[in-house]
C-alpha cells in the first residue's frame, strides 16, 4: 500500500496501492459493511443500494448544469443519512432525503424527481411542487 486516506468523515476509506509484480498503481475503496433495509411502500424489504439513488438523480438531471460529482456527493450524503438512521429506513425518508438536497442543485431536476417519486398524475401535481419550491425560496420575512 502506497497511501491510504479517510473519505466522507470516516465513513469509507482510499487506499492507493502497487502491485508488486508489475509495480502498476491503483485505487481501492473501501466502506463500512452495515446493511441497511429500505422498507417499501409495497411492505417490501430490501438492501440500501446507493447505485439506485444516484442513477434516480442522474435521470433527473439529465440535460441540466448539474455536474456528476455533485450527484455522486449527494448519492453520499443520502447513504450517510440513511446508515444513520438505519439499520431500517423507509422508502418515503430515502426519497425526501434526495428531494431535499436535489432543491439545492436544480430546481428542475427536483420537480423532475418529484414527478416519479410522488407519483404525479396530472398538471396540477407539477402546478403544486412548483408551489411549494416558490414558498421554498421566498424570504422568511416576506421580502421586507
Amino acid at each position: 500500500m502506497v497511501d491510504s486516506r479517510e473519505l466522507e468523515q470516516g465513513a469509507a476509506v482510499r487506499r492507493r496501492r502497487e502491485c508488486l509484480t508489475c509495480g502498476q498503481r491503483f485505487t481501492t475503496y473501501e466502506r463500512a459493511a452495515t446493511a441497511v433495509v429500505v422498507l417499501k411502500r409495497s411492505g417490501r424489504r430490501e438492501p440500501f443500494q446507493r447505485a439506485k439513488v444516484v442513477s434516480g438523480v442522474r435521470a433527473a438531471c439529465k440535460n441540466r448544469p448539474v455536474g456528476g460529482e455533485a450527484i455522486e456527493q449527494l448519492g453520499n450524503e443520502v447513504e450517510e443519512m440513511a446508515r444513520a438512521d438505519g439499520p431500517e429506513v423507509t422508502s418515503e425518508q430515502i426519497g425526501l432525503a434526495v428531494l431535499e438536497r436535489l432543491r439545492r442543485l436544480d430546481d428542475v431536476a427536483s420537480v423532475r424527481f418529484a414527478s416519479v417519486y410522488k407519483g404525479f398524475e396530472e398538471v396540477g401535481d407539477f402546478a403544486r411542487e412548483l408551489g411549494l419550491l416558490k414558498k421554498d425560496a421566498e424570504p422568511a420575512n416576506g421580502g421586507a
